[in-house]
This record gives structure tokens, C-alpha cells and sequence, in this order.
């Protein structure tokens, strides 16, 4: 079953074989979206990662965004980027059940203090704006951490734009990003 529609928003969805031609039209003639095309799907194209470019509407939450992609929470990735010190950064990817572990991720890192830029910041190193960073078309080429998590799973993560996503296998990830794979996350835990 494909991604879901909310409120009237549709999803388009373009399957891509390993050499970044479409398995389908670019378009869906019930989309109201035109083919995007970010810096992410250009990158991902030219890795030569087979994937599927999911678009959908403004969701509220990351539930939302994954139900509009037709997966599971746990299969959408966070991207973080952490700061090591002042020009010092790093992507760290994290499942969408789970929760970022700064003490983790320092001891993984070997320092007493990380920190998250302000999205001014992200922007300058990334290119992207908060909510669509991904390691993929990055402005600059970070090292990348990758939670355990990601290993043999197939994952959705940010394709660059507000409502685009890139859905990937987690080993083609870790791959191409040569991503020191940790466990640097902990179980989410939701209050009542």
C-alpha cells in the first residue's frame, strides 16, 4: 500500500532504479506536485542508490510525515546536525522511535561537550533549512554517524525540501557516507 493522503494532500511517489532513471513517469497525473528536484535527489541519483522520491503535504509531526510516506515511525530518519566544536560538525542519523543520546554520541566522540547549532548555523553548513537536512547534497560533507538502528533497514529520510523524502536502504547509507555506525540512541519514552 503507497503513502497515504491528509486533508487533501497528495503524495507523488517516483521509483528509481540503481542508475537514477525513473522505474515510471516523473509525475502522477493525481499529484498536484510537479517532479521535484533538490540537491539530495540529485546526489542520491548520481550515487547510484536505487530509491523511491516520496512527496507529500504540511504535516504536524513526525507520526504525520510517516504515515504520509506509507512507513512505519521507526523507519523515518532523523538528520541532527551536532556541533563538535566552532567549524566542527557532524550528521547524526538517528530512527524516528528513538531518541538522540547526548551522552552517548559525546562518549562515540570523545568529548565533554556538543551542541546543536541554531538553524542559521545548520543552514550554512548543510544548505538546507531546518526539517529538510540530510547528508545527502550536503554544502559541506560532514562525517556521518549512523544508529544501529538503520543497519539492514530500508529508511526514509529528508530529501532536501519540506514534504520530500528519499526512501533508501540503511546499508547503501552507511555506505556511500562511510558512516561509523553506533548505537547512539535510547528507547523513546512518551509521557502521560
Amino acid at each position: 500500500m503507497g503513502p497515504a493522503c491528509w486533508a487533501g494532500d497528495v503524495t507523488s511517489l517516483v521509483d528509481m532504479d540503481s542508475s537514477g532513471a525513473p522505474d515510471r513517469d516523473d509525475t502522477d497525473e493525481r499529484s498536484d506536485f510537479a517532479a521535484v528536484r533538490t540537491p539530495a535527489i540529485d546526489a542520491v541519483r548520481e550515487a547510484g542508490i536505487e530509491h523511491t522520491v516520496t512527496q507529500h503535504g504540511r504535516v504536524g509531526s513526525l507520526e504525520e510525515a510517516a504515515a504520509a510516506r506509507g512507513i512505519e515511525p521507526r523507519d523515518l530518519i532523523k538528520t541532527l546536525v551536532v556541533r563538535r566544536s566552532e567549524d566542527d560538525h557532524v550528521f547524526v542519523l538517528v530512527p524516528g522511535d528513538r531518541t538522540f543520546s547526548w551522552a552517548k554520541v559525546r562518549a562515540l566522540l570523545g568529548t565533554n561537550r556538543i551542541s546543536m547549532p541554531d538553524a542559521d548555523a545548520a543552514r550554512a553548513v548543510t544548505g538546507y533549512e531546518r526539517g529538510t537536512i540530510t547528508p545527502f547534497g550536503s554544502a559541506t560533507r560532514l562525517p556521518v554517524i549512523a544508529d544501529t538502528h538503520l543497519v539492514g533497514r530500508r529508511i526514509s529520510i529528508g530529501g532536501g525540501a519540506h514534504g520530500v523524502g528519499l526512501t533508501v536502504q540503511g546499508d547503501d547509507v552507511i555506505r556511500l557516507f562511510d558512516a561509523t555506525v553506533a548505537d547512539i540512541s535510547d528507547e523513546e519514552t512518551h509521557r502521560s
